[in-house]
């Protein structure tokens, strides 16, 4: 269940923040173009060597992807819950139900009982939001410009032990090269991504490991002497608490991504329909070049050369 109320507070605190955010990536990125390429999801992909084209296509690409079509299936999943799960009953008023009273017993089980079944399917959005590669690739994007650093076109999240060339795996890139990224610039960002990722929280969920009594949720990967695994019980409270700033930073991801795509195409527009991006090769050699990306106005697509 989300309540509108909290929702609404926490979109006051940081909305302002990220429309800052914003702003200062467009002062920040050291070619202007970089952060059209975060929002265009510019990878490089070594399978291109494996096709007959004779030197036809690059390794240096654009477009979502398989990470960017998973986004958009899971995306409508969220809105489906969020449109059908929203309440503007104040969450104190909810708390009244569901507190313990002898005469009521029966209406607070049910209460609870839903509440269970509801906090089980946001534990699967928590998922959604906090393992999806293109989510992480574009924060990580974008703290990079923030740090005026070019775009990253390597990035690679790690899927196992082989992947010697990875830029690291989930729990490490949100931790250090994205959320401590904010933690001088925007406290606010930091604060609200360190109170939403919890990475115990996340393995329990991922693995199952959790069980729900009451109004609280017991991991079973808590390990006593694990600095990193030292939650036993997460109240429902917390977990409101949890979710919400989770959804909240979901949603203002995507409405950053919105005005990245109208900012570019004002700029398209003065451009011929067209706009320069900087790739910076590794492959085949060490290289930087400046390519000309044409835009679609009418189906709002960047791709192919102007």
């Amino acid at each position: 269940m989300l309540f509108q109320e909290i929702l609404n507070t926490k979109y006051r605190v940081l909305k302002p923040e990220f429309d800052k955010l914003f702003q200062k990536i467009l002062q920040n990125q050291t070619h202007p173009g970089d952060l059209l390429l975060a929002h265009q999801n510019g990878f490089y992909s070594p399978e291109v060597y494996e096709f007959d084209n004779e030197g036809k296509y690059s390794p240096y690409m654009l477009g979502p992807g398989s990470e960017g079509h998973s986004e958009d299936t899971h995306y409508e999943f969220i809105g489906h819950y969020v449109n059908n799960n929203l309440t503007t009953q104040t969450l104190s008023a909810y708390l009244e139900k569901v507190k313990y009273d002898p005469e009521k017993i029966k209406e607070v089980d049910k209460l609870s009982h839903i509440e269970s079944i509801s906090v089980q399917n946001e534990m699967l959005i928590y998922l959604k939001v906090w393992e999806a590669d293109s989510f992480i690739k574009t924060f990580y994007e974008i703290a990079l410009l923030l740090h005026s650093e070019p775009y990253d076109w390597h990035f690679k999240i790690k899927e196992s032990f082989r992947d010697k060339d990875a830029t690291g795996n989930r729990d490490t890139i949100i931790r250090n090269l994205i959320r401590d990224k904010f933690k001088d610039d925007f406290p606010l960002i930091y604060e609200a991504f360190k109170r939403a990722f919890v990475t115990q929280m996340r393995n329990a969920i991922a693995h199952s490991q959790y069980i729900i009594i009451g109004r609280h949720i017991t991991l079973n990967n808590y390990i006593k002497n694990d600095a990193a695994a030292q939650l036993k019980v997460v109240s429902f409270d917390r977990w409101i608490d949890i979710f919400h700033e989770t959804i909240i930073i979901h949603s203002l991801y995507h409405e950053f991504l919105t005005a990245t795509l109208n900012h570019y195409e004002n700029l398209s527009i003065l451009n011929n329909h067209s706009y320069e991006v900087r790739v910076n090769m590794l492959f085949p050699r060490k290289e930087t070049k400046y390519w000309k990306v044409g835009y679609d106005p009418h189906f709002k697509i960047w791709g192919g050369s102007a």
